[in-house]
């Protein structure tokens, strides 16, 4: 089976001294060979170790030491934890290989290039260095700053694309933040609509086209009556 016991040989004494069970059982179970529980039985293995209750640190069930002893072809199953504890995240700078430590500078020059959004703190997570190297390549102290190449950081093996994605939408999403917290600049006063900048002289010029149709007509009918005289 996949699954074995924390301490096969102590579990193995154990089952021994204090069930029915027969070798071939507990060689399964404690994922040992059949001999070597013989061995253990006979006083000749695992001398002076001392056995582990495996009901009492919850690896196995009593009921299924007790289908075992009923039936000598059954195999015992180790009992599954009823919770599952996720792992503690690890902390601190990620480990780089020794092969390919000499490429991180050339790493911390494409991240300073290509994403300045990206604080110092982030890369050093990111690629595994410090805040030193980092500033010495920034400011073009390193000491093989002369022959520093920036490639991109997946390329070189040094992290996943899905980290660096996630580094830097979180820097992006930061300095959008911090800009829109920021107060903004007054723009002063901005100009009038076009519609708002028509002039007196513009208006005096609108009413003089005016037509007085009153008056129109008026000479129109004076000047026939002066004909038919």
């Amino acid at each position: 089976m996949a699954d074995r016991p924390l301490m096969p040989i102590a579990t193995a004494v154990w089952l021994i001294d204090n069930t029915s069970l027969s070798f071939d059982q507990i060689a399964d179970f404690c994922g040992l060979h059949p001999l070597q529980v013989k061995g253990i039985a006979d006083g000749d293995v695992a001398a002076g170790v001392r056995g582990i209750d495996p009901i009492t640190n919850h690896q196995l069930a009593r009921d299924e030491i007790e289908k075992g002893e009923a039936d000598e072809a059954y195999r015992l199953k180790i009992s599954r934890p009823k919770t599952i504890v996720a792992e503690k995240p690890r902390k601190g700078p990620r480990y780089t290989p020794v092969s390919k430590r000499q490429n991180r500078p050339d790493a911390i020059a494409w991240m300073v290039r290509n994403h300045p959004e990206v604080s110092d703190a982030q890369i050093a997570k990111l690629l595994g260095t410090t805040k030193t190297t980092i500033q010495s390549v920034r400011d073009r102290t390193h000491w093989n700053s002369a022959n520093l190449q920036p490639r991109d950081p997946v390329g070189l093996g040094l992290c996943s694309q899905i980290d660096l994605d996630g580094v830097v939408r979180k820097a992006a999403a930061k300095r959008a933040k911090l800009m829109k917290d920021e107060p903004q600049p007054d723009a002063g006063p901005s100009l009038e609509p076009v519609q708002d900048q028509t002039t007196d002289q513009d208006a005096e010029e609108t009413r003089e086209k005016k037509v007085d149709l009153d008056k129109v007509f008026a000479d129109f009918t004076g000047g026939s009556d002066s004909d038919d005289d």
